[in-house]
């Protein structure tokens, strides 16, 4: 039997290895159109591979996937994150886990993760092909054989009897055409990780100051997220941003991107019990200036900059502060809100929302249910997850699970069944 996986990248990658260690009699052949492999592996997390997230309970583990949680519901309960870490240390990873949860090999390296799957890949005897662009496939129903053939930008003709995608995402519609031509419904694609960019935003100068909490929030929807804060050249970043990025992908498409953010630096606290600190501080410190320390561990220079929004000018004392400064002062810090105008994407970390509608795959097996011997697995599928390893998580678990099953016998129907 002969299994082409099109696309070297993380899902592919584990799909082949779990065919090829299912089923040695198999010849396993991974098709990459790029020189190099795992690609993506090599840049995520700074060059360091955020491989998972800490594993905890099923139920608050999937609530981290926008799109694909039922799914992913069936599929993590064969191979969750635990798995994920027992299948590297068993072949000589050995991961740690950060504050945050976020996981990557102690070693602090992506390339750690690159030579794992390359040398599990090896020993599995998956062959590897780069350069190679698979430029559409035809599906042969004849009674002979029953398989696919595969037409390469090299000219050339492959053939295989089992065949999985696993291009991962494409930013346009446009990108999935040569799978919609196979009677397969496409999620239009839409970018699911990304930044705020607001232009008009007087904290910019402060690029590169940073919270541990705040809560933002779009205005007009009930899209929120509460997490750590980045002030950016061009807005917003950091994962309450990107975090709710994700959740709202489709709503701020339509929006054209164009929406209000309203951002909490304060999230323990409400306006009220704002304002009532921020007067006690004229009996407590009459005598300060408002400027020289910042109160709830604002950093100083964010703490000045809503000091003179507040009109708040850097010589005034607490004794001096009028009620209205200290109400405009409130606001700044319990509401701020910033007109966005665009977004950016997250480093080079591409992720998108769509692709292969659920719908179109058995939920067991990842195989495509109107073209037999056909699997899928990754961001090819409308699956994403938000930052955090939750995406590479949904890679190894359906790449895990297609070549599981992608070798079995049973996988062909018959080609004169009767479907009743």
């Amino acid at each position: 039997m002969q299994i082409a996986i099109v696309g070297g990248g993380a899902s592919g990658f584990m799909a082949a290895i779990s065919a090829a260690e299912n089923y040695p009699d198999a010849r396993v052949l991974i098709i990459e159109k790029n020189r190099t492999v795992l690609n993506k592996v090599r840049i995520s997390g700074g060059g360091r591979c955020n491989v998972t997230h800490n594993p905890s309970d099923l139920r608050f583990f999937i609530k981290n996937y926008p799109r694909g949680e039922k799914l992913l519901r069936k599929l993590l309960g064969r191979f969750d994150a635990a798995a994920t870490i027992s299948w590297f240390e068993k072949r000589g990873v050995k991961l740690k886990t950060e504050p945050d949860g976020r996981m990557f090999p102690v070693s602090d390296s992506s390339q750690t993760i690159i030579d794992c799957f390359l040398k599990a890949a090896r020993n599995a005897n998956v062959e590897i092909r780069t350069s190679v662009s698979v430029k559409s496939f035809s599906k042969i129903t004849n009674d002979t054989q029953q398989g696919f053939l595969l037409y390469t930008d090299q000219n050339e003709t492959i053939y295989a009897d089992r065949l999985l995608i696993a291009t991962g995402g494409y930013p346009k519609p446009e990108g999935f055409g040569w799978l919609r031509s196979h009677d397969h419904e496409i999620v239009s694609p839409l970018p699911s990780l990304f930044t705020f960019n607001t232009p008009d935003n007087d904290l910019l100068p402060l690029a590169g100051v940073s919270v541990q909490d705040a809560l933002v929030k779009i205005s007009g929807t009930k899209h929120e997220w509460r997490g750590p804060l980045l002030i950016t050249h061009w807005g917003f970043s950091g994962p309450a941003v990107l975090k709710l990025s994700a959740w709202g992908a489709r709503d701020l498409a339509e929006k054209n991107y164009h929406f209000t953010c309203r951002i909490n630096w304060l999230p323990d606290f409400n306006e009220q019990q704002v304002r009532e600190i921020l007067i006690q501080e004229k009996v407590k410190t009459p005598r300060q200036q408002i400027t020289s320390h910042a109160r709830f561990g604002i950093p100083l220079r964010l703490w000045k900059a809503f000091a003179e929004k507040a009109e708040i000018n850097e010589n005034l004392r607490w004794s001096e502060a009028t009620n209205k400064s200290l109400n405009k002062l409130t606001e700044l810090l319990t509401n701020s809100q910033f007109e966005v105008k665009g977004k950016t994407t997250f480093k080079e970390e591409f992720v998108t929302c769509g692709g292969i509608s659920l719908a179109d795959v058995k939920p067991e097996t990842l195989e495509s249910k109107s073209v037999p011997g056909l699997f899928f697995c990754g961001e090819v599928l409308d699956v994403d997850g938000i930052t955090g390893g939750f995406n590479f998580q949904n890679a190894w678990t359906t790449g895990y699970i297609a070549g599981l099953h992608i070798g079995a016998e049973n996988v062909i129907e018959p080609l004169h069944q009767n479907k009743l």
